[in-house]
């Protein structure tokens, strides 16, 4: 780490000239000045904000074209490209009102286009957005946003799932490098904290243009924590506290921003005590403890910009069997998971005399440890080596690199050819094994153009992909059963591509149509599985012949907007060649239910629809509902198994208008109503229709020149008894949590 550092600083002192300057003006369409507005370039991590006469100034700015987003709110977002054509240059910008929201850029595609002109739609919170929702964790919020859901056991341990699509198949991103921590399990958490992310983007659909294997179902896209605006030293404070399980999240940060260079760090410690439900009791070893570090240093200049980062993040879960012991300790018992992430990333930008290359180099190691009570005879005692010596010890390394050429523009046309890839290694070192020792080389080249005219967008790809898996052969004896993980070496390619029009219909009907094909190889828990998987209480055996899942996606999305009405609707059909789920057999092995994986062809169809109303005069009134669908089935017409119930969500929300004292104030009350899921897997049972109901209030109060964030949520008000389809303790009839009020503060200095 760092002879990493000593390097990246030499190399950044190479290219330490250049002084290009912009400055100009914000003001409304009245020129009035805008005291506040945020200006901010993606490329080169780099902004600041108006001063009380609306000018602002950004130095050291390359000679290329650069997109420049000004933002305020209650007004239209601007994202202008601009080129420097001398020393000292001058932009001034006139800002107008916006009644609904702001526009913004988005980062997980490649062209960075607002919202608005995407080709692809893809749903984006802030982390705030997400934190005014009253989410209770980070997954939570993510399950709020339409289209998406959330496979939950308690309060800690959540996967996305997009459109009835999860695990594997929907590919996570964080620092700008795919996040591997085993996800392929179902009874862990993500491993990224709310203190090192800034904002959430996910891609529903195919991606694997972009992403390679992994993202046949989407991407979650985390974009990390900004550095402070230029010249500027920002501490913040950050305290949540749950009642419900007696649970707190604390965090504080620093940064430091100058001409060049760029500072960051922000650190976590979040724990949690078994939740408790409306009637049964509290949930023994839903408990868990989570402590983050993350770090940045960046540079820019007019020739780069490049920023290290690195995240640490442990997690110590408990793995929750039943409900028995009743206490608000926040120790896990046995069993438990402790999962630890390490990452380190870096990203930078060369500018080229007419275009410009973009890479990303990533190492992540990730050690995952299960530890359980074994058996003992009668009178014989526990052997401390149990909290010592983990049944299951996984050590996964993983390098990956992501190069882009962002070729010159020709007239209307943009053009983007990359390459990336990952090595990846994984190793045992438990008692018991999972997945064996393997190696995984990941290879993929792509090209995709955007072309613009008009109102309209056309835009194209193509990628090509290889994985290479190679495995060692082991056996494991279990109670005189001799379990063999055969050796396999095996290759999988694949050819993935996309085509998206965007047009605008009547000057207000926004329209997107795509059609995108995407892929997954197998992961080394579907072929070599051969053992108890503890966390999934469950003998699971993995199938060595198992191919390819290939999928075709057609997607259409109309958004319609006028001044105090929107409304949007996403419809999609998705069809998947040779699709992957593991089934039961009816048998027992070490008294577990045998679990083997197969495949079928299979298809999943729904959507989304919506509507935001704010209605004039009542400036401060805001109605949202949305509905979503999904049914996913094998060909041979049975359901697939952990698709998420249709769910129609309601929230009225005032929005107070700036005092002396308050800004962004707001209170909202939100009705989600969950249908009964009745179309289900043959393993699966019906689960009941249900409503909750969440009500909110917060602001920024002024203090001097500080500003402090207060929020106060109560989650399920009516402590309403339900147990969610995508539960993992649904099978144990286990009820979810009972009224959560969660109260947040923080402090930026």
């Amino acid at each position: 780490m760092k002879t990493l550092s000593t390097i990246l600083l030499i190399g950044l002192s190479i290219f330490a000239h250049g002084q290009n300057k912009l400055s100009g003006k914000i003001t409304t369409h009245l020129n009035e000045p805008i005291f506040g507005a945020e200006i901010y370039i993606e490329e080169l991590n780099k902004g600041t904000s108006s001063n009380e006469n609306g000018y602002y100034d950004l130095t050291n700015l390359p000679n290329n074209p650069i997109k420049i987003t000004i933002s305020f709110i209650g007004f239209e977002t601007k994202v202008i490209t601009f080129i420097p054509t001398e020393k000292e240059n001058t932009l001034n910008i006139v800002l107008m009102d916006a009644i609904f929201k702001m526009d913004e850029i988005i980062i997980s595609t490649p062209f960075n286009k607002l919202q608005s002109e995407n080709v692809v739609k893809i749903e984006r919170a802030s982390l705030q957005q997400l934190k005014n929702k009253g989410a209770a964790t980070l997954i939570d919020g993510i399950g709020a946003l339409p289209g998406v859901s959330v496979v939950s056991t308690g309060v800690g341990i959540g996967k996305p799932v997009i459109r009835g699509l999860r695990g594997n198949r929907v590919l996570v991103y964080t620092q700008g490098i795919r996040l591997e921590n085993q996800q392929f399990g179902d009874e862990h958490g993500l491993g990224v904290d709310e203190s090192s992310i800034e904002s959430v983007e996910v891609i529903k659909g195919p991606a694997s243009l972009l992403y390679g294997s992994d993202a046949l179902g989407g991407v979650l896209y985390f974009n990390p924590t900004k550095f402070a605006e230029l010249n500027n030293f920002d501490v913040n404070f950050n305290q949540t506290y749950f009642s419900n399980t007696a649970g707190s999240n604390t965090s504080f940060g620093v940064k430091k921003s100058y001409n060049l260079w760029k500072f960051l760090a922000n650190g976590a410690h979040n724990q949690h005590s078994d939740y408790e439900t409306p009637n049964q009791g509290n949930v023994t070893n839903t408990r868990f403890n989570e402590t983050t570090f993350n770090t940045a240093i960046g540079f820019n200049n007019s020739k780069l910009s490049s920023t290290l980062r690195f995240n640490f993040n442990n997690s110590i879960v408990g793995i929750p069997e039943e409900i028995g012991v009743q206490n608000n300790h926040k120790t896990p018992l046995l069993p438990y998971q402790d999962l630890t992430t390490k990452m380190v990333s870096l990203n930078s930008i060369f500018f080229l005399p007419a275009s410009k290359i973009s890479t990303t180099f990533g190492y992540t190691l990730n050690v995952r440890k299960e530890f359980e009570e074994h058996e003992h005879e009668e009178g014989e005692e526990h052997l401390e080596n149990e909290t010592l010596n983990p049944s299951l010890f996984l050590n996964l390394n993983t390098f990956s690199y992501d190069a882009k050429w962002h070729l010159p523009k020709i007239g209307k046309v943009e053009s983007i050819v990359g390459v990336q890839g990952i090595y990846q290694e994984n190793e045992n070192f438990g008692e018991e094994i999972l997945i064996p020792n393997a190696t995984t080389k990941d290879f993929g080249t792509f090209i995709t153009g955007l072309y613009n005219w008009k109102q309209n967008t056309l835009q194209a790809g193509i990628r090509f992909d290889t994985r290479h898996l190679n495995t060692e052969e082991h056996f494991v004896i279990h109670e005189d059963e001799t379990h063999i993980f055969e050796a396999i070496d095996k290759s999988f390619e694949n050819i993935s591509s996309s085509l998206g029009f965007k047009t605008v219909l009547f000057d207000k009907l926004i329209s997107r149509f795509n059609i995108a094909s995407g892929f997954k190889a197998p992961n080394l828990a579907e072929l070599t599985s051969n053992g108890i998987h503890h966390g999934s209480n469950r003998f699971e055996i993995g199938n060595g012949n198992l191919k390819n899942e290939q999928n075709f996606q057609s997607d259409i999305s109309l958004e319609f907007n006028t001044n105090h009405f929107e409304f949007y609707a996403n419809g999609f059909y998705n069809y998947i060649n040779n699709y992957i789920f593991i089934a039961p057999t009816g048998e027992l092995e070490e008294e577990l239910y045998i679990y083997k994986y197969t495949q079928d062809n299979a298809k999943l169809y729904g959507g989304e629809i919506g509507w935001h109303l704010h209605p004039h005069p009542l400036d401060w009134l805001h109605l949202n509902s949305s509905f979503e669908i999904v049914v996913g089935k094998q060909n041979n017409g049975n359901y697939l198994p952990l698709i998420p119930a249709n769910k129609f969500t309601n929230t009225l929300k005032t929005v107070f208008k700036d005092t002396k004292w308050v800004q962004n104030g707001f209170g909202a009350i939100t009705l989600e109503s969950n249908f009964k899921q009745k179309n289900i897997s043959e393993f699966e049972t019906s689960t009941n229709g249900y409503n909750i109901v969440n009500i909110g209030v917060g602001g920024t109060i002024k203090l001097s020149k500080y500003m402090l964030d207060v929020s106060l949520n109560a989650n399920n008000l009516l402590n309403t008894s339900y147990i969610a389809h995508l539960s993992r303790l649904k099978v144990d009839g286990i009820e979810n949590i009972g009224r959560n009020i969660i109260f947040n503060l923080k402090l930026e200095l």
